[in-house]
């Protein structure tokens, strides 16, 4: 397992949890962390011992609160662009992962963090924890994709006044507006998303990862997701995991998937 300087990764049983290491910054994502963030993903890809990743913060009080703001006051023109367009590459590779992700949001998801969040699969937040993309308090709007997921996830009109008004939402409201899943105590937070992701863990890992290309389909324009959703069926319908998952269920036995 790499090091990183930004970032801790911890391997168990299959799940790789990366927690944002920068507490006394309030996890601020720097240009540094946005790389490692994008290294620790792409060990995601590639190492099959890993078969799930879940993503928090450091210490009690953020998850991320935004992006490093003395970064962003030096872009101009040329560099603002390159600067959300090599985040958006990042949140991209998280939200294509054929493998699950969790957000684990222990404090403040705010500006880049309510971006990150959004670009895992799904988010399990603890009771106090915070979202908002506050971005128009600065004179800037989000720029790690979150114009586009926050619209996804919660509908046109309260996207609209959440990121023109710069306001804050708790966890409770944030699941009555689909933006979490979950909401627990802050000390149960990475139990339950664990629990999520053992559940997930035990089905086939081929139709797993079909299902994430297949709903993220929805959002893409330039593709037919029923096209989609028919070749991913046809994929599955020539696994192994499909073999061993109907003669599991005629033998009546619990299938021993292998991915295949």
């Amino acid at each position: 397992m790499a090091t990183y300087e930004n970032l801790l990764l911890d391997l168990q049983n299959g799940i790789l949890t990366i927690t944002i290491n920068r507490a006394d910054k309030l996890n601020a994502l720097n240009i540094e962390t946005i790389q490692e963030i994008r290294n620790a993903i792409q060990q995601v890809y590639d190492d099959s011992d890993i078969k799930a990743a879940i993503i928090t913060g450091a210490g009690p009080k953020a998850f991320v609160a935004g992006a490093d703001i003395t970064e962003i006051a030096e872009l101009s023109e040329v560099t603002a662009r390159s600067f959300a367009e090599r985040g958006q590459e990042v949140f991209a590779m998280i939200e294509r992962s054929n493998k699950p992700v969790i957000a684990a949001v222990n404090g403040f998801a705010l500006g880049g963090g309510c971006e990150l969040a959004m670009a895992c699969h799904m988010r399990v937040a603890a009771e106090h924890a915070r979202f908002g993309q506050p971005e128009v308090n600065l004179g800037l709007i989000p720029g790690y994709g979150g114009t586009q997921r926050l619209t996804q996830l919660v509908g046109k009109g309260k996207a609209m006044e959440l990121m023109m008004t710069a306001d804050m939402i708790g966890a409770q409201e944030a699941q009555q507006l689909g933006l979490v899943n979950h909401v627990v105590p802050q000390e149960e937070l990475i139990t339950k998303s664990t629990e999520i992701l053992e559940k997930i863990m035990g089905k086939a890992p081929l139709a797993i990862g079909l299902v994430i290309e297949c709903v993220n389909a929805v959002f893409n324009n330039d593709e037919n997701g029923y096209q989609t959703e028919a070749n991913a069926f046809a994929r599955c319908c020539t696994s192994e995991d499909f073999v061993e998952g109907t003669s599991a269920f005629i033998e009546k036995r619990k299938p021993a998937f292998t991915g295949n």
